[in-house]
């Protein structure tokens, strides 16, 4: 069983960490406040943006998860957060001796700048257009100049328990521009903790996997499906559409990871968001407004 590290353990990483834990394995989750963290996982309290807290790592780390999340949306945030933390972490593994089997770091589809409704993959070119995209792509060149074996998962949009945002725009009749479409990528985070565990079952790793699901979308289409599943009337198009846009987004190809092996739980976000409606629905009455709120 392997000793495991999650840097930053938040949303994702728990569901990681339940899971490894659940398997035998034995589970450390590094963050700033650890009274969320679940029974299953050991608690480090550390701050990565601050190296002097992270002197106290455990001994004998096999697997290493940085799957940290900037808490603002901000350029100083997201350089603090992702090549810098990325950067603290791995000094303070190789200033201990580590010896790292696999270090897996949690990326994003925003690395892709395309936004013409073209297909992408992992050999596709990164030039993002945004400094959230920039930070990514700083810290995946980060994550190359380290000693061990390692890949960058590029994630597309997460949904899933307590990310219900469009949920609640549906819900809320916000209207939805439709015309250019605009293509979207989904993944929901039970499937982000499955990919991050069977990429850690690998004997090789490539040096990215795109980590979305099997069906690239139009943001309306899935506005409407959330509309017609849970019977609420259909989202209104806005007064003044602007039909000459170019921004059309990005369609993002996950072959590479099915190839590896991986089968997902929601191979489309029809499955993923079903599921969410209908426990919202059998949720009690105070609850439900509290989610969809």
């Amino acid at each position: 069983m392997a000793r495991t590290l999650i840097a930053g353990c938040g949303d994702v990483g728990c569901a990681l960490g339940t899971r490894l834990a659940a398997h035998g394995h034995e589970v450390w989750g590094l963050r700033r406040d650890v009274s969320a963290l679940p029974p299953a996982i050991r608690p480090l309290a550390a701050d990565l943006t601050q190296p002097a807290t992270l002197r106290d790592l455990p001994s004998r780390l096999e697997w290493v998860i940085y799957a940290a999340a900037a808490p603002a949306r901000t350029d100083a945030a997201y350089r603090a957060t992702y090549p810098d933390g990325l950067a603290h972490v791995i000094s303070a593994l190789h200033a201990t001796g580590q010896d790292i089997s696999k270090l897996i770091f949690t990326s994003s589809t925003g690395v892709y700048g395309q936004d013409d409704g073209s297909w992408v993959d992992e050999a596709s070119p990164t030039d993002p257009t945004s400094f959230t995209g920039s930070r990514m792509v700083d810290a995946e060149n980060v994550l190359r100049n380290a000693p061990w074996p390692s890949t960058s998962v590029r994630f597309g949009g997460i949904y899933g328990p307590g990310r219900t945002r469009l949920l609640r725009r549906a819900q809320a009749g916000e209207p939805i521009a439709r015309q250019p479409p605009r293509w979207t990528n989904r993944v929901h985070r039970d499937d982000c903790a499955g990919i991050l565990e069977h990429l850690l079952t690998l004997d090789r790793l490539a040096a990215h996997y795109v980590a979305v699901d099997d069906e690239p979308s139009k943001l309306g289409d899935v506005v409407d499906f959330l509309c017609d599943r849970a019977g609420w009337p259909r989202a209104p198009a806005p007064p003044h559409e602007d039909t000459h846009s170019g921004a059309r987004g990005k369609r993002c190809r996950n072959r590479l990871l099915r190839a590896s092996g991986y089968s997902f739980r929601f191979p489309t976000f029809r499955q993923g968001y079903a599921e969410l409606i209908d426990e919202l629905e059998e949720a009690p009455p105070s609850l439900r407004d509290t989610q969809r709120g």
